[in-house]
């Protein structure tokens, strides 16, 4: 059967790709071995929101006098239905994608995909029965899954990855977690959240690396005061699983550390999925675990595209999302907008939330450009002292000759919905001004980002 697209994949990257092909007329398949959704959906952004949401209920409900109310009897975290909650709404959300699918008239054909020359795809089932399909256009969206390092090879036991900690059958009392990207940091809160004792190791001077120094000091701060262990500037250097406990030797600053732990989470990372699909029989041209494409994520080859975390750039699903509508739109002899990379807000879900776009303090020092920085913390907050979660605070960073966002970073509740301000601002090219100029609901906590830009031009009020 000819189709004038196929999918490999179907995560935010694929599933996307495949809606937008069909509103815009052409005949799409989608090839998925698994559940539909992919990583993202199942065993990645959206389960994991479901055990965080059940870890902020439970701290509000063991915090519930500090809100005035009372609460009779003892407050317990359910490892168990808080799991099973978590792979409901993971399973809804799959339904869901089905329901797009039969919607736009896309077909699923299941099975993995591997690719072949002259624009055919070879779909191999469960039985290993193998059927054929040829396409127009074939978009690779085959996504990543957790990487792991030499001395931290995961046995899905006593060493597991992000998929295994959404799943485990009984609360653990220790956990260790190596790294502390997005994946590491929202599992250590989560697991530290619900009374598992938790150690936090990260090999680079701070937590979230990725993300502006006064972020991740104020992290760790906040893991700190909710009882987690916290240990920068350390190595994993090896894991004595024999025994009851796994035995972790860390290498820090002051010397070597061995640490006990029921389970050992890796959140080092992920890799692509890129092994026999069959880029080398196409010559599809690939560097360092990554499709080389052009910026509409057109390979080498003709008719083969690539999107998502396969490809150069942030491996997030928003990110995967916009892809795939480029790639499509120019695919149906649309003029899309190509992305701009230096304008993707990341988002970590930890409490405090971690929300940034554009360049950090240090990185805007080093390229040598003047800068404003202005800065609001949430005690100053009237929003941030009624709703009881003052940590943290709005930075914004302008370039002083013409006063542009260059940069803007948050830390606190809620702030992951407020991102997308600082998004669109730098997307418009607005000023400072144009942003203080903006009336900003009160009492919100967004009215932080205002009081950051008012900061930043000395005319700040409520600090």
């Amino acid at each position: 059967m000819n189709f004038d697209l196929i999918v490999i994949g179907s995560g935010p990257g694929g599933y996307v790709a495949a809606i937008r092909a069909s509103q815009l007329g052409l005949k799409t398949a989608v090839v998925e071995r698994a559940e539909l959704g992919g990583i993202c959906l199942n065993w990645g952004c959206i389960p994991t929101k479901a055990l965080l949401k059940s870890a902020q209920v439970f701290n509000y409900a063991s915090h519930a006098m500090d809100y005035g109310v009372k609460i009779e009897g003892e407050i317990k975290a359910d490892f168990e239905n808080i799991v099973k909650r978590s792979r409901g709404v993971a399973d809804g959300m799959s339904k869901g994608i089905q329901f797009l699918f039969k919607k736009n008239n896309i077909e699923v054909l299941k099975g993995y995909g591997k690719l072949k020359p002259g624009k055919i795809v070879e779909i191999t089932d469960n039985d290993g029965n193998k059927t054929e399909f040829s396409a127009n256009h074939i978009i690779i969206a085959t996504g990543a899954r957790s990487r792991e390092l030499p001395n931290l090879k995961q046995d899905g036991k006593k060493i597991i990855g992000y998929r295994e900690a959404m799943t485990l059958a009984e609360q653990p009392n220790s956990m260790l977690v190596v790294g502390s990207g997005a994946i590491g940091s929202e599992f250590a809160y989560f697991y530290n959240s619900i009374g598992t004792k938790v150690t936090l190791v990260e090999f680079m001077p701070n937590l979230v690396p990725i993300e502006d120094e006064e972020v991740s000091k104020q992290l760790e701060r906040s893991f700190k005061k909710q009882g987690m262990k916290v240990m920068t500037d350390a190595n994993v250097e090896s894991i004595d699983t024999t025994g009851e406990l796994c035995k972790v030797t860390i290498n820090t600053k002051k010397g070597e550390v061995i640490v006990e732990a029921e389970i050992v989470l890796s959140a080092v990372g992920i890799a692509t999925n890129l092994e026999g699909i069959g880029l080398d029989e196409c010559g599809i041209k690939y560097d360092k675990g990554k499709v080389i494409v052009d910026e509409y994520y057109h390979t080498n080859v003709e008719g083969y595209y690539a999107i998502g975390d396969i490809v150069h750039g942030p491996a997030l699903a928003h990110v995967a999302s916009h892809e795939a509508v480029i790639c499509v739109e120019k695919i149906a002899a649309k003029n899309p907008e190509t992305m701009n990379y230096g304008n993707i807000p990341g988002c970590t879900y930890t409490s405090p939330e971690i929300a940034s776009v554009g360049m950090t303090e240090k990185q805007a020092i080093e390229a040598g450009i003047e800068i404003l920085i202005g800065k609001f913390p949430f005690i100053a907050s009237g929003k941030a002292s009624a709703s009881g979660n003052k940590d943290g605070f709005v930075k914004v960073i302008f370039n002083a000759k013409d006063n542009k966002l260059i940069g803007c970073h948050m830390i606190g509740d809620n702030v992951t919905e407020m991102i997308a301000e600082a998004v669109v601002a730098r997307k418009l090219n607005a000023s400072g001004h144009d942003l203080l100029n903006a009336v900003h609901p009160h009492p919100t906590m967004s009215e932080a980002v205002m009081e950051a830009v008012a900061a930043a031009y000395g005319e700040v009020i409520h600090l």
